[in-house]
């Protein structure tokens, strides 16, 4: 018996770090994000020789263990430890002896919320072989407290949710922790002429996301009055992207991505660096309306809206700094598991 999934990574297109704690406790977050044809799969094959097999084949890790009920966090393949924990811990309450063998279609720090996509991507793979009692609701919000919580990784909440539902979603985090999703019925020709104008660029470099978020998190808890006033427009900038979008006012994409990318680097000084000013401006020089870091920043993928035709002219620009055009495509379905 062969046990597969697969999650969605997302693009963060509006509302970005509103979903981060203390923020998000303080004054509720909004984030607009989309999910797109780059994924994390996941495979369980059940062994019966009492042994956990952790196999990452991006990575190229193996790791082989006694079945316990209990693995050691130790920087060894966590994020599998943790889910494996929790699962004994919550459902099986006894050990399970099986081969885990993962694979991401992007690299860690990509912007993209790859570790939180895998962790869906995994979990999902316990419950389609366990056949655990969880809903979609019920298997983002065990995905963050793996993460967030059993882990400790720092982060938001929107990437569990957008990898479990998929498709384009406006997403409200209220104080009192609870997460609405709200998807988005869009025009099909409003959604391909998204597809059309936003180029999805690799730049190549990485960042260590927990840093940038620890860092924005410091100037909440210290009322740094230009960090929460920016934080406050990335959540309007969520609300004008859902009308833009649904009202197909296409025009104004750029413009409200410029808006957020102008107040997302007032939250914390390593969000940007001259690599990322250089190939931002000259994007815009080529024709680009405006564009945003996916993710926390510091590195990892860029997005820029590209009216008029401007997107080969601007992938031509960026070609000097060494980065890459990543071609993509929306789509509608979250995680998906299946066993053969």
């Amino acid at each position: 018996m062969i046990i597969r999934s697969k999650a969605p990574l997302r693009l963060g297109l509006a509302g970005g770090g509103t979903d981060v704690a203390p923020y998000s406790d303080l004054y509720g977050g909004a984030i607009l994000n989309a999910t797109i044809s780059m994924y994390a799969y996941a495979t369980i094959q059940p062994r019966k020789d009492n042994k956990i097999v952790l196999n990452s084949l991006d990575k190229k890790q193996r790791f082989e263990f006694d079945s316990t009920k209990h693995l050691e966090i130790d920087d060894k393949f966590d994020l599998a430890k943790g889910i494996y924990n929790r699962v004994v811990k919550d459902f099986t309450k006894k050990s399970l002896s099986f081969e885990l063998t993962t694979f991401v279609d992007a690299p860690p720090g990509s912007g993209l919320g790859t570790s939180s996509t895998l962790v869906v991507a995994i979990l999902g793979a316990f419950a389609e072989w366990l056949q655990l009692p969880l809903g979609e609701y019920d298997l983002a919000h065990l995905a963050y407290e793996i993460e967030r919580i059993d882990l400790n990784m720092a982060g938001g909440k929107q990437d569990q949710y957008a990898a479990t539902f998929g498709g384009v979603n406006f997403m409200e985090f209220s104080k009192d922790d609870k997460v609405i999703v709200n998807p988005l019925r869009i025009r099909s020709k409003y959604l391909n002429e998204l597809a059309y104008n936003l180029v999805l660029y690799n730049t190549k470099t990485s960042r260590l996301s927990s840093k940038i978020i620890e860092d924005q998190a410091k100037n909440i808890i210290q009322k740094n009055e230009a960090s929460i006033e920016a934080t406050h427009k990335l959540k309007q900038q969520a609300i004008m992207m859902k009308e833009a979008i649904l009202k197909g006012e296409l025009d104004k994409i750029g413009e409200i991505l410029d808006f957020g990318w102008q107040n997302k680097k007032l939250m914390a000084k390593q969000i940007t660096n001259k690599l990322i000013d250089d190939i931002y401006n000259s994007a815009i020089k080529n024709g680009a309306s405006g564009g945003k870091i996916s993710g926390a920043g510091g590195g990892g993928f860029i997005i820029f809206y590209c009216p008029n035709n401007a997107r080969i002219k601007v992938i031509d620009g960026l070609r000097k700094f060494g980065g890459d055009p990543q071609r993509y495509e929306f789509t509608t379905s979250g995680l998906t598991t299946w066993t053969i």
